[in-house]
């Protein structure tokens, strides 16, 4: 398969010297941003699935009447916080 090119974006020198500075050893500006634009992409794909399945809840919702309380969601995930921070404060004595 051919390979393909991203345009080339023009930035302020300052910009590309401080892009530079926080290379890894041996990473080159190429290597960096093809990095940084397959992250972005994989951001935005993993945001719109989040999206589309809140749609799909908020539809079922209203399909079917059933929803769940905010107090009981957020009690939920308050014991679920507790139980991760007991479980570092055991690791870390």
């Amino acid at each position: 398969m051919k390979t393909a090119t991203i345009p080339s974006v023009r930035v302020e020198p300052e910009f590309r010297a401080e892009v530079e500075s926080v290379l890894g050893e041996g990473e080159t500006l190429t290597e960096f941003v093809e990095a940084s634009v397959r992250a972005s992409v994989e951001r935005r794909r993993v945001q719109a699935e989040f999206i589309a399945r809140g749609l799909e809840s908020r539809d079922e919702a209203r399909r079917t009447g059933q929803y769940v309380d905010a107090d009981v969601v957020v009690a939920g995930l308050q014991r679920k916080l507790d139980t991760a921070r007991a479980r570092m404060s055991k690791t870390s004595k």
